[in-house]
């Protein structure tokens, strides 16, 4: 009995030292294969490093490496939207603003996004930080107001010059936000109405100068026909009579008066000559 009892637990030792090896193996091939295959999505591309050199970028899809040879970095493709914070600009004509803006951006070259700069996403907002306090330097307050266009295109300009060598592509730039000190909002705001009633003087000048105009042709219109100037009194007439007013005004033309003017004229006797 007690050889039949140390056989059994000897085939029990052996069965359970050959699962546990199955088990370390299984866990050896996992392993493996978690480090040897790599599944890329459509928007990543990955750098691939053999021995510490780069031999060059795959993806999309099921990548196979070998382990513990080389190594692989995921880039993103994708356009990045990045906040570039709030800025201390002294403009051109000395005054002191805060701008803040937005950076759009993607990676084009993988290799160069990873070998040529330690990291892009760092790189860019900096240089983008200091661009955007250079270019607003050289403007004055009024040119970063009303032409923000041309002042977006210029930092989209130079952005992308500069991060070119890394493989990055700047697609555009917005300035978001400028805030301006309380006093030059009070002086900017009289500066407008200023402007509004300099508009409207000009406006109510040029409607009189138009009345005017509209008047003197009415008069050439009447002094060639005479007759219109009693018909324009009879409609006048009519208009005022329309209104039921307790009092009526007839104005009494000159030229009716004009004949009696002319007959005393006529019958006044002349001054003794001396």
């Amino acid at each position: 009995m007690r050889i039949a009892d140390l056989g059994n637990a000897t085939g029990r030792h052996k069965e359970d030292h050959r699962m546990f090896s199955y088990a370390a193996a299984l866990v050896l091939v996992l392993l493996f294969l978690s480090s040897a295959v790599k599944i890329l999505n459509e928007y990543e591309r990955g750098v691939i490093f053999r021995l510490g050199r780069v031999i060059g970028c795959k993806g999309p899809g099921l990548i196979l490496l070998i382990p513990a040879i080389d190594k692989m970095i995921r880039v993103d493709l994708r356009v990045v939207a990045m906040d570039v914070p709030a800025q201390d600009v002294i403009t051109r004509d000395n005054v002191t603003i805060k701008v803040s803006a937005v950076l759009y951006f993607r990676v084009i070259d993988p290799n160069r996004a990873i070998v040529g700069v330690e990291n892009y996403l760092y790189a860019t907002s900096q240089l983008s930080q200091t661009t955007l306090r250079s270019v607003c330097g050289q403007a004055e307050l009024d040119e970063l107001l009303a032409e923000r266009e041309k002042i977006n295109e210029h930092l989209q300009e130079i952005l992308d010059k500069d991060t070119e060598p890394w493989g990055v592509k700047v697609a555009k730039v917005e300035i978001k936000n400028i805030d301006l000190p309380q006093e030059m909002q009070r002086a900017i705001a009289k500066q407008a109405e200023a402007e509004r009633e300099r508009r409207a003087k000009v406006i109510g000048a040029e409607g009189e100068f138009q009345a005017a105009q509209k008047l003197s042709d009415a008069a050439k219109i009447i002094g060639e026909n005479p007759i219109a100037l009693q018909l324009r009194y009879l409609q006048t007439l009519r208009e005022v009579a329309a209104e039921n007013n307790s009092t009526t005004i007839f104005p009494v033309p000159i030229d009716l008066l004009t004949p009696f003017m002319q007959l005393a004229k006529m019958v006044t006797p002349a001054p003794p000559k001396e």
